[in-house]
């Protein structure tokens, strides 16, 4: 006689019921979790726009949109570029992925820009650190012209820069600002007859001073045409809510 096989005392039983219920909880798991992911970002880019509308900011310049694109919007890549120190070294925008920046056009020829550059270097003083980084793009065919325009702006040291030459400005600017600037400054020289730089003038920007805040992805979140108060408490919000984002 042969006996028919008998289930294991601690065999599992799955319910098909339970399945089913199972799998339908984990597929509105998984569809809340993208629906977060999806807004989140969002909702950090509408807290940015609403903390810096208070500094009026800009519509997207049309050079810096996609081809075709009627209706752009920030955020938006922001276009890379290669610009170079006091020393001739080559530096990338992208270089300072990771980082908040805020990219100031500016130039020495500029009286605005110079009205401007002291709330940028108190507002750089401030804030500048692992998580944030100001750069100066100077339209400007010189170095001595640049240095000669921060010392000018920021010591309110009237110089006739037009006869420096780099070491006598240099000289110049070391004695007047032993400690440097806390910003970044690289130059943009224009091509041509033109006053604007090559890498302003891609950027579609025709006078200066204008400015983008870029956050740590490389993306442009808010654009300001003409200068601003950068250490004003509405400036410091618009720029704190982009530096604290996750």
């Amino acid at each position: 006689m042969v006996e028919s096989p008998q289930q294991p005392k601690h065999a599992i039983v799955l319910d098909p019921v339970v399945l089913v219920t199972g799998g339908a909880i984990a597929l509105i798991g998984v569809a809340v979790l993208a629906v977060f992911l999806w807004m989140v970002p969002r909702a950090a880019n509408r807290e940015v726009r609403a903390a810096c509308a208070a500094l009026h900011p800009s519509d997207p310049n049309p050079a810096l949109c996609p081809v075709g694109n009627e209706h752009c919007r920030f955020p938006m890549p922001a276009p890379d570029f290669t610009a170079y120190d006091h020393n001739g070294k080559p530096v990338h925008l992208s270089d300072f992925r990771g980082k908040v920046v805020l990219l100031n056009f500016w130039a020495s020829w500029c009286g605005v820009c110079k009205m401007e550059k002291p709330q940028i270097n108190g507002m750089a003083g401030d804030l500048t650190g692992d998580d944030f980084e100001v750069i100066a793009l100077a339209s400007d065919r010189s170095w001595s012209d640049v240095l000669v325009a921060l010392v000018d702006s920021l010591t309110r040291t009237k110089v006739d820069g037009k006869d420096e030459s780099m070491g006598q400005a240099l000289e110049l600017y070391h004695r007047a600002l032993p400690d440097g600037v806390p910003f970044q400054v690289f130059l943009d020289k224009p091509q041509g007859d033109d006053n604007i730089g090559e890498i302003a003038a891609s950027w579609g920007i025709k006078a200066v001073p204008e400015s983008a805040l870029i956050d740590r992805q490389g993306n442009i979140r808010a654009y300001f045409v003409n200068k601003r108060d950068w250490q004003s408490p509405v400036a410091e919000t618009c720029l704190r809510s982009l530096i604290d984002e996750e």
